[in-house]
């Protein structure tokens, strides 16, 4: 009789523990393979897959964000440009007042020169994703969370431009919205060599 009641405690003990282990398993399986749909994010530009390439000197940080509409995470250190990465946040006033700058220039720079947005510290993704589409910003965005980019971009608070050249360094970081179309023009020109 004792053993076959050792025998059964020992049986739900182990069954117990697979059940906790495939539970365990399958959540994080799960939360690392999808995200929980925002609405509209389909209709944001898709982040685009990117080919592993080396992190160079004076480039971007070796950190993956995961892209606020459809596509894969992306590595910031594979990136080459001419690129310009800029650092939004929907409840920033001064990221709403040079938007339309931005998506000015995303609507001339097609095949001149790459944008890619980084919603950063923004705890409402389903107003970042209004925001962007509001504001025809036509290209992929990232999203920050959790402030990875604090430190290596020297983040006060957005907005934050970064110009990237060809060979993936960061040629310029300008603090601070953008106050013309033709102050933005006028840094594509001096630090990327980009006329539009």
């Amino acid at each position: 009789m004792r053993v076959r009641t050792t025998l059964w405690a020992v049986g739900w003990l182990v069954a117990g523990l697979l059940l906790a282990s495939c539970g365990s398993d399958q959540s994080s399986a799960t939360d690392s393979a999808t995200r929980p749909a925002v609405a509209g994010a389909d209709k944001l530009a898709a982040c685009p897959s990117t080919e592993s390439k080396p992190p160079v000197s004076n480039g971007l940080p070796d950190v993956s964000l995961p892209c606020l509409g459809s596509g894969p995470d992306i590595r910031l250190a594979d990136l080459r440009g001419p690129l310009v990465i800029n650092v939004w946040a929907q409840w920033c006033t001064p990221c709403r007042e040079e938007a339309p700058y931005l998506s000015d220039l995303a609507r001339r720079a097609t095949g001149k020169v790459q944008l890619l947005g980084i919603d950063y510290d923004d705890p409402r993704a389903e107003l970042a994703v209004k925001f962007a589409a509001d504001h025809q910003l036509s290209y992929p965005h990232l999203v920050d969370a959790d402030k990875h980019l604090r430190g290596p971009f020297k983040i006060g608070g957005p907005p934050i431009s970064v110009f990237v050249d060809s060979d993936g360094a960061i040629a310029y970081v300008h603090h601070g919205p953008f106050t013309s179309q033709q102050q933005l023009d006028d840094l594509l020109l001096e630090k990327l060599g980009v006329t539009l």
